[in-house]
This record gives C-alpha cells, structure tokens and sequence, in this order.
C-alpha cells in the first residue's frame, strides 16, 4: 500500500477528477438543452443533469476519501475482491469512463466491509487503512491488518475523531460509523427500524445516514414520493442541516412536525386542554363528528330528464350508502353520486339514450340534492369549530374534560383561532375527509415526545412505506411523552417495527455519562444505562453566590481553548443571564445561531451538543415542568468535552447519590 506522501499525491489526483466530474456535469447540462426526444424526456433528462451538477458542486473541500480496504490473496472470503485495493468516500469519483473507480461511494455493497470487518471476521480484508485530516490535508492514516486474528485496540484516529472540537452545524460520521451502525444504516427500505439511543449513541447521525443510503440503493422507489425527516424544532433542524448535503443528498424534506401540517397557530391552549386535544380518544371522537353526518335514505332518488323520469329506489341508494362508508368521506360522497348517475345512466341507454359528457354531467347535478340530504359536503375547520363549540355532542369525554376543552362562545371557523394542538385535530379531520400525501420513506427523530395524535399524524403519511424512528424514552419531556416503544410504534401505524436499543455513547465522556445515569431509576422507563466510548472528559459542579457572574467566568476560561460553547439554563431564567453576558460584553447567538456562545433555553436543547455546556441551576430546571428531571437529563448530555454545573440552590437529590 501507499505511503504517506504517495497518500497525498492520490488525493490530489482524485480532487483533480473530481473537479473534472463537476466540468463535464455542467457540460451536459448545457449539451442537454438540444437532446432529442419528447418533452418529458427533455424535462427529466435536464433535472437529473442539473442536479448531478448541482450535488457534485456542492462537495466543496471535503476530502476526498476517509479509508480504504485492501482484499487478501488467499482468503475464500474475498470472493471476487481478491487482490483489490478500495478507496471509499463520501461520493464515488471516477477519472474516466470504463476504467475502476478512484473512490467508492461509501454506501456501496462493497463499503460495508470497512465497517463490518474485525480481527475476529475479517471478510476477506487483509488491511483497514483510515486517515487522518487537517482541514483538507492529509495529515496520517492508521492501519489494522486483520488477517493476524488479533484484535485490534480502538482505533486512535477513531478516537481523535469523534472527540473533536464542535464548531458549527452536526458533521456526518461517514468515518466513524460503528458496526451496530452501519447495520442499522443499511436495513432495507422495506423494514421498519426504531432505535432507541441513549444521549450520544449517534442515532441521529443514523438515521440521516439511513436516508442517504435508502436513497442511494433505492433511488427509482423513493424518487416520486420522496424522504422526510422530522425533527423536534426549527433549531435542531438547523443543527443537521448540513449533514445529509455533504454526503450528496439535497433532495430531502427536513421539518418540524409543525410545519408539516401547515396551519396557522394564533393561540395557546392551557396544559391541561392541550394534553386531552393530543389523547388519542380524540380520534374516535372526530371520526364520529364526521361519520355522523351520514344519514340513512328514506326516499327514491328520482331525476327528471325531458320526457322521462329515472329512478333509484331507496333500498338500492341505501345500499349504495352503506357500501361507500368505508372510504374517505369526500370520496365516499363523490362514489355515491357516481354510482347514482351509473344506475341512472343503465336505464336511460336502455331506452336508447345518448349519454354523452354533457349529460352525465347533468345527471350528477341531478342526483347532488339527494346525496347532500344524507351525506353533506364538509370542510376540516367547519367539522371542528362545531365540535369545539360543544364538545358534548359527541361523548367519550368525561363532562370535566369536555369543559376544558370547550371553546367559551361558539365560533365559526373563519373566526377561530387555532393552536398547536387544533392543528393536530384538523389533519386528522382533513384525513377522514380525503387522503394524506405519503412518503417513501419517513425518519421521525425525538419520536418520544411525540403525542399519539401527532404519531397517527405521521403514520398516515407512511401508511403504505416504512419508517426510521428515533429517540430515548429516557428523554422524552412533554406531557404526553411515551413510557415505552410498543405503544408509541402503534400509534405510528408500525406494531411491528424492531426495537434496536444503542446504549454506547460516543459524543459524552464517561464523567458526565456517570453523572446522567444517576436520574435514570427516578424517570420510569425501561431504558439501559449508557456507557461511554470515551475515557477523558472534564465535570465540575460549584456552588456560587452569584449566578450571572460565576456564568461570566466561566465562558471566559471556556474561551481560551477550541470548541463551541453552550450556556442551557431554565426557559425563564434566560433574559437575566442573556443580560448579564450582553452586558459583560460577551457575543452570543440563539440555539440554532452560528457563534461560539450559545445561550440555549433547556426547552430546546434536545438533539444540540456543544463542547463546553454551562448548565444553570439544575433545581430550577426540574422545577420548571413536569418532566423536569427529565429535561435536566436532556440538558446534562449535551456536552461533548466539559460539562460546568452552577448552582446558587440546592442540587436535585437525584444527583447527589
């Protein structure tokens, strides 16, 4: 193999055929424009070549490739690969037509050994070489020769790589990905997964990994319908952002489980409102609103056409009633006027009609009356502002929890003003009225702070794809949070889905993993205790008389070494420490902001990590909600390297034992 300087000297050739990739994608894009053919062909021929043009621009100064595998000789295992050298990297790159590939993308069949061999089974590969970088220097590599049958230590340039310095948005793990990983990585599109992961195990990375892969070996499957990703806020979003581009997919949809439904919030429902709107009795509730608008015939439908008369009598309409109740509302109503015109139009060609367009239509005009009798025309707001209006039409509901929820006037939807919740009910009215869109393949992230109406939410727009979920009972924070993954799987339509438990943590240091384990026997969930990869870390826990100025210090010291900054405190006390930091001249920018000081509300640390966390007042955090200890859980495991805790109160006792 290679040394050091010849390591170099490829790498740079791979950039120079990389660069002449990008020169001949943007050469066809403009050759493209006079291809022959049809316009649908012209169409997709010009959006697959300027997206390929597009994603092999954007690879901007990654290097070009993290490792490379070396086939033995004489092992059965190398089948086909024997005596075969691969470079592997975040994208393929070839330097001309016909001839072997330079680097392999990292998702081919044949890049799974990197992750998957071991001394123990080699799988054919005499030598494992991973790199080191600087930037985009190539700074070292580490070899492990397999064939000896030792096995080998954690692999140092491993090592060095996840404990560095976190500056900016989340980075891919492409290097990085552990076996139990990679298998998860690499499960088919046609299986649901739920990882259960605690603080650190990467099950984020995972799951975006996953949507690389899904959408690299299934490309023509999840082209029409496409991946979404959904996580728990706007700044977590922000944080992964650039995850999925650097390994050459920017065709995914990433949003919030709010933005996916798409209404709009001018109001806030009181706690105790909110969690029966999000119980899922509600959806038993708004099925019958609906569904109980469905009358029963009690006449013939009888249409007068010039000098005849047609009719369907009332045993075949009710029939026809009974028969479309099983489909979506709208579409049930539009069979039946469809199915009346159908009977209609049997009769009128038995007397020599001509049943034209003009006169069908006709009919349905004809026949719309009697079905509106029994069957009306419904919109999602108008279903639901009725029933919020008064609640006890409907049942189910104790009379308190009626009340609760119970609008204090009557309104008309064009009047209401909807919350979060409402939202939830309204896609589930608007779901029994016509069908959701769906996915091809849906990744749920935090999906253990997701509601059970909110769960139906998303399952309905995977109800015919698969589904990644992701998350850790031990960190779910709302009112409705999960207890276990059985219920919660259910609820997302996917019962049968395998529950992966990943409990070693390789973002957290064991200092402060020790610490996070002790709150586990308080927060009631069957979750195991995580151990960590890593050996170093740093922990302290001070009692200060002066909260703000002991925060001030602190990020002082902080900033005299590399490495982002988070400062997590409890959601009111915010202003103050923002305050004192502004005035003591310290630069910060919000949860999801660039800067090196990040002054985050606990509410939404979920899914950040910062090198450096300064968490404030722990007492006050677990004060602050239901869930507290829950999310001071949360908050403890953000920290990559260092984790301060300032306390002017006393410490929960939780983490005193």
């Amino acid at each position: 193999m290679r040394d050091l300087d010849q390591e170099r000297a490829y790498a740079e050739r791979c950039r120079e055929a990389l660069r002449r990739m990008v020169a001949g994608a943007r050469e066809n894009v403009v050759v493209g424009e006079d291809t022959w053919g049809d316009r649908y062909t012209a169409e997709r021929l010009g959006f697959y070549l300027k997206t390929l043009a597009r994603d092999m621009g954007e690879e901007g100064d990654n290097p070009p490739f993290f490792g490379v595998i070396a086939y033995a000789d004489t092992d059965p295992a190398a089948g086909e690969h024997r005596r075969q050298t691969y470079y592997l990297g975040r994208r393929h790159i070839s330097d001309a037509i016909g001839r072997p590939p330079m680097v392999i993308d990292w998702r081919a069949p044949v890049s799974a050994t990197f992750y998957q061999a071991s001394a123990v089974e080699p799988r054919g590969i005499d030598t494992r070489r991973r790199f080191g970088w600087s930037g985009n220097r190539l700074t070292s590599f580490e070899d492990e020769h397999l064939q000896t049958g030792t096995p080998s230590s954690a692999s140092e340039l491993v090592r060095r790589e996840i404990e560095r310095a976190r500056v900016g948005p989340m980075r891919d793990i492409v290097a990085t990905i552990q076996p139990e990983q990679d298998t998860l990585v690499r499960t088919g599109l046609d299986v649901s997964v739920c990882i259960q992961g605690a603080p650190g195990t990467g099950k984020t990375a995972v799951g975006l990994h996953r949507a690389a892969y899904l959408l690299y070996a299934h490309r023509s499957r999840l082209e029409r319908n496409g991946v979404l990703v959904l996580g728990p806020n706007r700044a977590f979003l922000h944080y992964i952002s650039a995850v999925l581009p650097t390994l050459g997919e920017v065709d995914v949809e990433q949003t919030t489980i709010e933005q996916l439904l798409d209404r709009e919030v001018r109001a806030v429902d009181d706690p105790v409102a909110a969690a029966i709107k999000h119980d899922v009795r509600m959806a038993e509730i708004l099925r019958r609103a609906v569904y109980g608008r469905i009358g029963r015939p009690v006449q013939a439908v009888v249409v007068r056409d010039e000098s005849y008369k047609w009719r369907v009598n009332q045993h075949e309409f009710a029939e026809m009633v009974a028969e479309a109740e099983a489909t979506t509302y709208l579409t049930g109503r539009e069979r039946v006027i469809a199915r009346l015109v159908a009977a209609v139009q049997r009769q009128a060609e038995a007397r020599g009609q001509n049943c034209n367009g003009v006169w069908l239509r006709r009919m349905a005009r004809a026949v719309t009356p009697y079905v509106e009798e029994v069957w009306p025309g419904l919109k999602a707001d108008e279903v639901l502002a009725e029933y919020l209006s008064d609640p006890s039409q409907v049942g189910i509901l104790t009379a308190e929890e009626q009340r609760a929820i119970a609008w204090s006037r009557p309104r008309k939807a064009k009047s209401a003003r909807w919350t979060a919740a409402d939202a939830v009910l309204l896609d589930e009215v608007s779901a029994l009225l016509e069908r959701s869109p769906t996915y091809g393949h849906v990744i749920v992230d935090e999906a253990q702070d997701l509601s059970p109406m909110q769960c139906r939410a998303i399952a309905r727009r995977s109800e015919h794809t698969s589904i990644t979920v992701l998350g850790d009972l031990a960190q779910g924070t709302t009112a409705w949070a999960a207890h276990d993954w059985v219920t919660q799987l259910a609820h997302l339509g996917k019962p049968a889905a395998e529950i992966v438990a990943l409990s070693t943590g390789f973002r957290v240091p064991a200092t402060v993993v020790e610490l996070a384990n002790r709150l586990l026997e308080a927060l009631d969930v069957a979750v195991p205790p995580t151990t960590s990869f890593r050996s170093d870390g740093e922990l302290t826990i001070t009692h200060v008389d002066d909260l703000a100025a002991a925060c001030v210090e602190n990020i002082r010291r902080a900033l005299s070494v590399e490495g982002s900054i988070g400062v997590i405190a409890a959601d009111h006390q915010l202003p103050a420490v923002s305050d004192a930091l502004k005035a003591d001249g310290i630069e910060t920018s919000a949860a999801d902001g660039d800067g090196r000081v990040a002054v985050v509300p606990a509410s939404l640390a979920k899914g950040l990590e910062y090198d450096h966390v300064i968490a404030l007042e722990p007492a006050e955090i677990v004060a602050s909600e239901t869930r507290g200890l829950n999310r001071l859980y949360v908050v403890l495991t953000r920290a990559v390297s260092r984790l301060d805790i300032l306390h002017s109160r006393e410490l929960p006792p939780e983490l005193g034992r």
